[in-house]
């Protein structure tokens, strides 16, 4: 069977038993605080399983992309050394909420396994939980009566928490499970060690293909265990270890999930894939095919790699391939994005995001191998100057902390590194860089670290959100928990009737006040977590049961919505503008600015800024009032041409905006006409990632404030030109600056060519070489002109200068080309820039270094004396 017809077979089976088969839910999570990316198949369903939200159907069936490179469920460096571990994978999965339970979940396992996929029942194996004493948790007996009626009772293993008890983090959903496992050795390796043995262990032909998990539980902050409203099954049976089993292979990588694209690889590098574990290039390869799933579907998600928080994360994995086929394939050149075509022709059809994002993908992969490319090349000179300026100091091990700068500030693979400073005899400190590894995580820990309580409920009541119909509102806390961060204590409630947005959809979260008679907080910040609206408070109150009234920041609304519905009408004009290509990527809106990332391939013209500017404001003009869809069956708004935007998880019912032409799945708030908006104005226009143009832009009270501010600066600069007409004035103050620095320019050039003369009979005899250390006031690029001009007439020279030009230090080093091979221009800066807290750097011919301590110069003059 080919992988598409093993995953189309999972799902036609769990169809035919009454599951509802959805589509995989977007790699990448915008709305939930604990992750940044699905880890598993249960993801999507969690607020199911803690009753925050009514399952669509209570069986449901999918195959979810799955991401795990972060956190506690971390695969990325196993990625390549072995045959089964991968940063995306596929999880299959079957899903019950409230409906069949242990029974079913373990009687359709086997049926599917042993009769449509027919897998030999004797290459099989089951675990359950053997039970708990310090959780006070029972052997999951159940679980072994309803394995007892299909498999050998000899074939099922106790497993312990570690192994037996599913839970996805520290708090949450969780409960007891059961994994099958399938022994894949020959014959001959079967007899030689029974498969029971190899269960749990690591061995690579005896692997966990399927977990059922029996979600009974829910994880408190507190660690105590709480029962969940409802008993669930959550499945989860990985894809590609599926795929390895039925097409009877050693290596997921041999299953023609991977082939394609190996196979692909091997085309464009010109090495051959041989399968061998401990082999460099074999495992540049697995790591290649591996991470160019990974990224291209978080980037079709809409998840762009950059320096923060998930698109950080995309960026590492992407450029860990990169380094990897620089290294081990000889690849100097950009070409992991040529994969991604392959990649569309196997799981386009199942995936359409890839389909619809491929041309995006393409471009974003380039734009970020050349320019990881050329940091390494930027590196490899970096790592030369360390490596010539250890040699020079009789030393064996690299400086750790410019090792360890190399990797944190500038990118570079710590490992290549280390594999440069062994061919030259010399070695890192492994255990300082780690240290400095260490002490950067612990001080990113220490910034994000927050401890979070469990919650207390006061009251059971409807929790609403009112906050589209009115700002103000009488409500009651319903819960509230208490929150430690480093700015200190703070408590997070949920209300009755909150009138207070919660962040999401790009816009910010709304802040405000909660008080009543006696007492009054300041409501930081409003999130959404787990379906329920959370306001930060920066208190408790006394009496947390009494009513209270929850007041919006009403100017910050006001605001913020109207930077909301402009984007809205941006979003069209740049369709119709620039062509139906462009989609949404992203988007900040607050009460002082809007920021829109969209696909484009050009940077846009002036004139297309300014038809954009026309095409908004015109809407604004036209007064058009708001039609709000609030709760519409989503193929009823797509069909009335709502625009749905990739990377979003949109419900069965959503809710729609729309300005007249203008139609948008949006749970923000908006004008009640556009009107409200005043007056759009685009400050920038930008790249965001290749394939991705930003504009900024402001809208009402600021865009006020800006063309006030721009009339005032006018009046000033009637007043200092003292003349109406400011354009012609400054166009006839440039032209006499122009003319007057021609004149300077000529002085400078005859003021050189006197000082050139002075100095060539200035240089000092040190053995069998000249010196000349200088100092000057002339300008950098008088000096420059200079310098070159004497370390090519005087031979066998080192030349030094020391301006104090406009009051900055600047030294310059000039060595003649007969010493190059001795000296190095950017080795003596290096040490004289120390004295006037500066840096620079150049070429071993010529270096410049600029500084903040301009009395430094006469110790940099000193030190330059005695080299």
């Amino acid at each position: 069977m080919t992988s598409q017809e093993i995953r189309q077979k999972f799902l036609d089976y769990f169809k035919s038993k009454d599951h509802l088969i959805v589509p995989s839910a977007p790699i990448v999570l915008k709305d939930d605080p604990t992750l940044m990316f699905s880890n598993s198949g249960m993801t999507q369903f969690k607020d199911f399983f803690l009753g925050y939200k009514t399952p669509t159907a209570p069986r449901i069936a999918d195959t979810q992309k799955c991401l795990r490179v972060s956190g506690k469920h971390n695969d990325l460096d196993d990625v390549g050394r072995d045959t089964y571990h991968h940063t995306m994978f596929e999880m299959l999965g079957n899903w019950s909420f409230g409906d069949y339970f242990k029974k079913d979940a373990i009687a359709f396992a086997w049926e599917l396994l042993t009769e449509v996929y027919r897998i030999p029942k004797e290459n099989l194996y089951v675990t359950i939980f053997e039970g708990d004493a310090s959780e006070n948790l029972d052997r999951d007996q159940d679980a072994y009566d309803y394995w007892k009626a299909v498999i050998s009772e000899d074939r099922i293993i106790n497993g312990n928490k570690k192994d037996n008890f599913w839970e996805m983090g520290a708090s949450g959903p969780c409960g007891p499970c059961s994994e099958i496992h399938i022994d894949l050795r020959t014959p001959e390796e079967k007899a030689k060690v029974s498969g029971l043995e190899l269960v749990n262990n690591d061995h690579p032909q005896v692997v966990e293909v399927w977990n059922l998990v029996f979600m009974e539980f829910n994880r408190k902050a507190d660690g105590s265990l709480e029962k969940l409203p409802a008993q669930h099954v959550d499945t989860g049976m990985g894809f590609e270890r599926l795929c390895m089993a039925l097409q009877g292979k050693s290596s997921n990588y041999d299953t023609d999930v991977f082939t394609p694209l190996i196979a692909k690889v091997e085309e464009l590098s010109g090495k051959k894939y041989t399968g061998i574990l401990e082999d460099e290039k074999d495992i540049a390869i697995r790591v290649v095919v591996d991470h160019i799933r990974a990224v291209s579907f978080a980037i079709a998600d809409g998840q762009l790699p950059s320096n923060g928080g998930a698109g950080y994360v995309i960026r590492r994995i992407l450029r860990r391939g990169i380094s990897y086929s620089y290294r081990f394939l000889d690849m100097k050149e950009a070409f992991l994005y040529k994969l991604v075509a392959v990649l569309q022709e196997q799981m386009g059809a199942f995936f359409p995001e890839l389909e619809k994002q491929g041309k995006l993908v393409s471009e974003v992969i380039k734009s970020e191998e050349e320019s990881f490319l050329r940091t390494i090349e930027t590196g490899l000179i970096r790592v030369e100057k360390l490596i010539q300026q250890t040699i020079s100091e009789g030393k064996k091990v690299l400086p750790t902390q410019e090792v360890f700068e190399l990797y944190d500030t500038y990118g570079f693979p710590d490992d290549l590194t280390r594999i440069i400073a062994e061919e030259r005899g010399l070695t890192i400190d492994e255990k300082g860089f780690e240290l400095a590894l260490s002490e950067q995580k612990q001080r990113s820990k220490a910034d994000s670290a927050q401890k979070v309580y469990d919650w207390v409920t006061l009251e059971e009541r409807e929790e609403n959100f009112v906050g589209y119909d009115q700002i103000e509102a009488e409500t009651y806390i319903t819960r509230y928990r208490k929150v430690e961060n480093k700015d200190g204590e703070f408590y997070q409630v949920v209300l009755s009737n909150s009138p207070f947005y919660p962040e999401g959809g790009g816009q910010i979260g709304d802040k405000g006040v909660l008080e009543n008679a006696t007492e009054s907080f300041e409501v930081l910040e409003t999130k959404k977590e787990n379906g329920l609206i959370i306001s930060l408070i920066n208190g408790l109150p006394k009496d947390a049961g009494a009513v209270f009234y929850a007041k919006v920041n009403a100017n910050e609304r006001k605001n913020s919505q109207a930077n909301h519905s402009a984007t809205h009408l941006l979003h069209e004009a740049l369709r119709d503008v620039l062509g139906t290509h462009v989609e949404q990527k992203g988007s900040y809106v607050g009460p002082d600015y809007l920021r829109f990332d969209f696909s484009h391939f050009n940077k846009m013209t002036d004139e297309e800024l300014a038809l954009i500017e026309e095409k908004v404001n015109a809407k604004i003009k036209e007064n058009i009032a708001l039609q709000e869809f609030r709760n519409i069956p989503i193929q009823e708004a797509i069909d009335k041409g709502a625009m749905a935007l990739f990377g979003e998880k949109y419900g069965d019912s959503v809710r729609m905006i729309q300005f007249g032409s203008s139609k948008e799945l949006c749970g923000g708030t908006h004008v009640k006409s556009t009107s409200e908006i005043g007056h759009f104005k685009i400050n920038s226009e930008s790249s965001a990632a290749a394939g991705i143009r930003r504009i900024e832009a402001i809208s009402g009270d600021k865009s006020e404030e800006y063309f006030k501010g721009l009339e005032k600066q006018i009046t000033e600069l009637s007043q200092l030109l003292k003349s109406k007409d400011v354009v012609r004035s400054i166009e006839k103050l440039i032209e006499e600056n122009a003319s007057l620095k021609s004149e300077v320019e000529a002085f400078k050039k005859e003021k050189a060519k006197g000082e050139i003369g002075d100095w060539k009979g200035a240089y000092e005899q040190k053995g069998d070489k000249l010196l000349l250390v200088k100092k000057t006031s002339l300008d950098a690029g008088s000096v420059k002109d200079i310098v070159f001009q004497l370390k090519k007439e005087i031979p066998t020279s080192i030349t030094i200068i020391l301006s104090d030009a406009d009051g900055k230090p600047m030294i310059t080093v000039g060595v003649s080309d007969d010493l190059a091979g001795i000296y190095q221009a950017g080795a003596l800066i290096k040490e004289l820039a120390k004295e006037i807290q500066g840096g620079g750097g150049g070429n071993p011919g010529f270096a410049t270094a600029g500084g903040k301590n301009l009395d430094g110069l006469e110790n940099a003059y000193q030190k330059a004396l005695n080299i």
